[in-house]
């Protein structure tokens, strides 16, 4: 148990780390073309053990993302995407329940639950958190269109980041 605790804390260091001095240095390029925004932080959310109860999962999931917040200077958007994503996390579980269930000793990682299952479950999460992230940023419907294509760009970037994570470095737990 430990041993979980003390992976999770390196994980959740080790990410925000990336995120906040390195992903967010990152730009496309053309300054024009603000629409890819690389966030990498919520796959501590999508890799916390299946056990973690909710009220844990959503504790942390704002830690996270008060966190990015402060180095971000947004006022608690990315809280608020983090804690979504926390809550969404355990709808989306409760849905791709394989038939057997789920081994609630590990955490959901394509090495566990295979590459199709994890490439989906974390698809659907990334998904759900640049949508929500994205929708409190403009926090209008006026920029409806920006924000799907910020959601769009952003999820094929953010997707490629997770999925490379997932194969370098390979966490079994």
């Amino acid at each position: 148990m430990s041993g979980l605790v003390i992976t999770n804390g390196i994980r959740f260091l080790i990410l925000l780390i990336v995120q906040v001095l390195v992903l967010k240095r990152l730009s496309p390029g053309i300054e024009s073309f603000n629409y890819i925004h690389i966030l990498l932080y919520p796959l501590f959310i999508l890799l916390l053990p299946l056990r973690t109860p909710q009220a844990l999962t959503l504790g942390l999931s704002f830690m996270l993302g008060l966190m990015v917040d402060v180095f971000y200077d947004s006022p608690g958007v990315h809280a608020a995407a983090s804690v979504f994503t926390g809550y969404l996390r355990g709808l989306v579980l409760g849905y791709m329940e394989p038939r057997g269930g789920y081994n609630v000793n590990f955490s959901p990682t394509k090495e566990r639950m295979g590459f199709r299952w994890f490439a989906g479950y974390a698809a659907v999460l990334m998904a759900g958190h640049l949508f929500f992230y994205f929708s409190m940023e403009a926090f209008t419907f006026a920029y409806f269109a920006d924000t799907l294509l910020k959601t769009l760009f952003s999820f094929v970037v953010s997707m490629g980041f997770v999925l490379a994570v997932m194969f370098v470095f390979n966490p079994e737990s």
